[in-house]
């Protein structure tokens, strides 16, 4: 007679899927993450687009998401058409970016997580954990600056405003900014008048200097 196995032991492993546009990445967050046990990768993809595709088909319980896919639709995109479907995996967000903007959009969109790619595997694991539980993992340096912005609101730019603003620090001018946002003109100039305010500036050029330094967008 077989003697029967402990909780641990008879648990459903985590299934896990990955996205990220570099190879190198998701065979290295393959190999750590399949150290765990309790841990299950069961497909890694390099495109959000594939990633909402199979978390749809594939039986997973958290999604790994980077958030620039070289041109393609963003994993913020991505997280928002997974996430808004019954029963959806769970997405965490695992990223070199931590500005305002990209951090802003993610949570916006429904992630659950935000973790940045220099994390030590044993936080890794951990944010995974909490994720496939339901509950919110972030990077300290996420975390503090979702804290700055909650003590100092009014000076805080509001989620529009900081995709206004790396709209324009990508180049964009106002017309290219309101046709991708689906803004009127005026209400793109609207939102630079508040930013320029917030932000103690008088010009674009200040304006995306003085948000860099801070952290607010990329450049």
């Amino acid at each position: 007679m077989t003697a029967s196995a402990g909780p641990a032991a008879s648990a459903a492993p985590v299934r896990l899927l990955l996205a990220d546009d570099h190879p190198v990445v998701r065979a290295g967050l393959r190999a750590v993450l399949e150290t765990e046990p309790d841990f299950e990768v069961a497909a890694d993809v390099p495109t959000a687009e594939e990633a909402v595709e199979l978390a749809a088909r594939l039986d997973v319980d958290v999604v790994l998401m980077d958030l620039q896919f070289g041109g393609r639709m963003l994993g913020s995109q991505a997280t928002a058409e997974i996430t808004a479907r019954p029963g959806a995996p769970r997405v965490l967000i695992l990223t070199t970016y931590d500005s305002d903007a990209d951090i802003l959009a993610a949570i916006e969109a429904g992630a659950t997580g935000y973790l940045l790619k220099d994390a030590p595997p044993e936080e890794l694991a951990a944010a995974v954990r909490a994720a496939a539980a339901g509950k919110s993992a972030l990077a300290p340096t996420v975390a503090l600056r979702l804290m700055d912005r909650m003590r100092t609101p009014a000076t805080a730019l509001s989620r529009r405003e900081t995709e206004v603003l790396q709209l324009v620090a990508d180049g964009l001018s106002n017309a290219a900014i309101s046709k991708r946002l689906f803004l009127s003109q005026a209400t793109v100039k609207s939102h630079l008048v508040h930013i320029y305010s917030k932000l103690g500036v008088d010009s674009r050029t200040a304006a995306v200097a003085a948000a860099t330094a801070q952290g607010l967008i990329r450049r």
